[in-house]
């Protein structure tokens, strides 16, 4: 061999040496890079056909935590077909354009329906009466899922809180129950709340057992994303008291945690749940209680055999074979529907003759144009999972199955082992703040995790991310709801130990630079537009809060849109007659204490009774250039006026408030004594004046004259009330001839500007020898 052949093969040697050089570090610089997360959630209550009332609050708990994670978020509640469509399309562009460093998370909560071996997810607009009707009013899940797996990202997480007993397709040809069995696509995971083929029981909530007890697990730091989808299933069993078992399955590959775990953390109390040798020691080999966790944790077939095998005669063997039957029925469905053959539904239909899947398997046998009873002979389809005994075909002959049929006799699980207790702060969540805005989650009052508890590392979180930043402080959205004002605080305060939450929340302080808005997940963009069209054309649709400029703490620093603002004609003031429906009283509060009431535009606002004020008023007297309405002795009943009891001062901080306040009909009575003394006894009441700028649109208000007050009431003509028994009551058309009136109570009178002004005729009626005004 030549010196150039050597030096030609000590070259192609090198070259060698340089590629693999660069494959090897390929992976490893691309396992270094900035791990970018984004997350889509959803959460659907507002249904027409039966609404829930878990999955919104669940959505926003969900969305605050993936936040405490590092995610980009965006999520809505109650999105209809095409608001649900646009959401899903714009978050796959979204997934498309972050990149392959991204992990991607979807959590979609409401109603879910299975239909021919594919799960769907239902738009509250949804109107299902047929079980043909799914595809078309209904968003076939896989498609999603298959979409997102195609982007080929560092993975995604997919998770349906959507196994709910459902109100749709109520006919002779029923939709199987709960969810169907399927499989993750490549480097995927997809997670369910109820088993597959099982639904979740009703929940009143706030929160649902699934979302609470996934919440808890994501937020333990240094957690591998399978064992949090494990014991959230421990976690569920143990709060629903085995009543709802939930599933995933995993082709997820690589590390993840959503937080990680420091190096000062205690000792984990259930040291058995990591134990290396847990998941291969044998069924058998654990004691009865342990054996059943052991089983629920591993949830395979054959865990779950192996139980009945060891204990058949334990309480809980015959949860294990309902578990079993579900379980063995889903994948003999699955199994056929891959298939997808008229021998391959005879062979179910032979399993199974009355099972869930049975109008599913006759539909498709209908499309084949097959008969629909298995014949004599054919060929029977191998399955994975032998026949089912006798004992399992009871709880599978029924088109739901949920573990906690009384007709069963379900006996309770143990308490939950293998798991440490929840922290303290995290066992009875609040509920949160109902949502002002159109299509917004609720954003609950964030529970800090523990100081061990660090941040993930190597990540790219997204800007302007509070509860990112304040993973160890109490983060809350205190939106303090009064008459006319809105004062959003983003507060955080060092968690400090051994206080109660509402301890925390009493010392925090507002976070400098943050506003409230900063604490809500955004909307997707084809939402936020919709909204925007929406508000636009009918403002009283949505109470939209627009931002304002800082304020101290504690003063207004956003405002409703009232009427009269930005151009809106105000409503007629002053004596004018209203109903029942239009007018309210607000409560009689202490100075310490905040109005609970949210005041909408066109809705009548009734000063307190302590003030004497006109309670047919149906702007805030005085404000904004508004007239001020006569007073004195015109006396209403209590069908014109409902006032709430008094009550006392509450704190600011961490107060849920309620959009509209409800007024009970029995204090009506009480009311009508409360707010209008001055009727009852005829005193004359003293008017509150209050200093406005006039608004572009009123005249200039004249100087207000307090001495003639007592004589415009006398002289003003009563509107149509109750009157006293000495004097006749007047009809609503009665005009009694005009009396000179002071300017002001002229400008009371004043119609809104959107219409013209009209005098009224006079009639010469209702004076003595005359008729009656009809």
């Amino acid at each position: 061999m030549g010196l150039s052949s050597i030096r030609a093969i000590w070259a192609w040697l090198a070259m060698v040496l340089v590629l693999v050089g660069l494959a090897v570090a390929g992976p490893a610089e691309a396992q270094n890079a900035m791990e970018k997360r984004i997350a889509l959630v959803i959460g659907n209550s507002a249904y027409k056909a039966g609404a829930l009332p878990t999955p919104a609050n669940d959505a926003g708990l969900i969305a605050q935590t993936l936040q405490a994670a590092g995610f980009d978020v965006i999520g809505a509640r109650d999105l209809d077909q095409n608001g649900l469509r646009d959401t899903l399309r714009d978050f796959l562009a979204k997934a498309n354009a972050s990149g392959p460093d991204t992990i991607a998370f979807v959590y979609l909560a409401g109603y879910g329906l299975q239909y021919q071996g594919d799960n769907y997810f239902v738009p509250v607009d949804a109107q299902i009466a047929n079980a043909t009707d799914v595809p078309v009013e209904a968003i076939r899940v896989s498609d999603f899922t298959r979409s997102l797996a195609a982007i080929r990202n560092r993975g995604s997480i997919v998770v349906l809180d959507a196994a709910r007993a459902n109100p749709f397709a109520q006919s002779n040809q029923p939709l199987a129950g709960g969810l169907a069995l399927v499989e993750a696509d490549a480097n995927q995971v997809i997670a369910f709340n109820a088993a597959p083929g099982t639904v979740a029981p009703p929940e009143a909530g706030p929160y649902g057992a699934y979302a609470h007890a996934l919440a808890e697990m994501m937020r333990v730091g240094g957690l591998p994303l399978g064992d949090v989808f494990d014991r959230t299933r421990l976690r569920v069993s143990d709060l629903s008291k085995g009543a709802q078992i939930s599933w995933d399955a995993s082709k997820f590959g690589g590390a993840f945690t959503f937080l990680d775990r420091g190096p000062d953390a205690p000792a984990v109390q259930a040291s058995s749940y990591n134990s290396a040798t847990m998941r291969t020691k044998a069924i058998r080999d654990f004691d009865e209680r342990d054996a059943y966790f052991a089983a629920l944790d591993r949830d395979t077939l054959a865990g779950y055999e192996d139980f009945l095998a060891a204990y058949p005669d334990d309480p809980m063997a015959r949860r294990v074979r309902a578990i079993i039957a579900a379980r063995r029925e889903a994948i003999t469905w699955r199994e056929t529907w891959v298939s997808d053959t008229p021998e391959a539904y005879w062979s179910y239909l032979r399993r199974y003759p009355r099972g869930p899947h049975v109008w599913d398997a006759r539909r498709r046998l209908e499309h084949f144009e097959a008969a629909l009873e298995p014949p004599p002979s054919f060929t029977v389809i191998e399955y994975d999972v032998p026949p089912p005994p006798p004992p399992e075909i009871v709880y599978v002959d029924r088109p739901i199955l949920y573990f906690d049929d009384a007709d069963f006799g379900y006996a309770p699980p143990p308490p939950v082992v293998f798991l440490a207790p929840p922290p303290p702060d995290f066992v009875v969540l609040a509920p949160p703040q109902p949502s002002v805005d159109l299509y917004v989650l609720p954003a609950p009052v964030f529970v800090p995790v523990p100081q061990w508890v660090l941040p993930p590392r190597d990540i790219a979180p997204p800007e302007n991310n509070v509860i990112f930043n304040n993973i160890h402080n109490t983060v809350v959205n205190n939106t303090v709801i009064n008459n006319n004002t809105t004062v959003n605080q983003s507060a955080a305060a060092p968690a400090a130990p051994g206080l109660t939450t509402a301890q925390k929340l009493t010392g925090a302080a507002v976070v400098a630079g943050a506003g409230a808005a900063a604490l809500h997940v955004a909307l997707p963009p084809s939402v936020q537009k919709h909204a925007a069209v929406i508000q636009q054309q009918n403002p009283a649709a949505a109470t939209k809060v627009p931002a304002v400029s800082p304020v101290p703490a504690g003063q207004p620093q956003n405002t409703h849109a009232l009427p009269g603002t930005k151009g809106q004609p105000l409503p007629p003031v002053g004596n004018t007659p209203v109903t029942q429906g239009q007018s309210q009283a607000k409560k009689v509060q202490s100075p310490q204490s905040v109005p609970n009431t949210v005041q909408k535009p066109g809705a009548a606002a009734v000063a307190p009774a302590a003030q004497d004020q006109n309670v047919n008023a149906h702007a805030l007297p005085g404000t904004k250039g508004q007239p001020l309405p006569p007073v004195g002795n015109t006396q209403v009943t209590p069908k014109q006026v409902q006032a709430k009891k008094p009550q006392p001062s509450q704190p600011v901080i961490n107060s849920v408030q309620n959009p509209v306040s409800a007024v009970k009909p029995a204090a009506h009575a009480q009311a009508a004594k409360t707010a209008a003394p001055a009727a009852v006894t005829g005193a004359p009441a003293k008017p509150k004046v209050v200093a406005a700028t006039p608004p572009r649109h009123a005249a200039p208000k004249p100087a207000p004259q307090a001495k003639a007050a007592p004589q415009m009431a006398r002289q003003a003509p009563a509107p149509h009330v109750a009157a006293p028994a000495r004097a006749p009551a007047a009809k609503p058309q009665a005009q009694p001839k005009p009396q000179p009136q002071p300017k002001i109570v002229q400008q009371a009178k004043r119609p809104p500007q959107a219409h013209p002004p009209q005098k009224p005729p006079v009639k010469k009626c209702g004076a003595p020898g005359l008729p009656a005004c009809h």
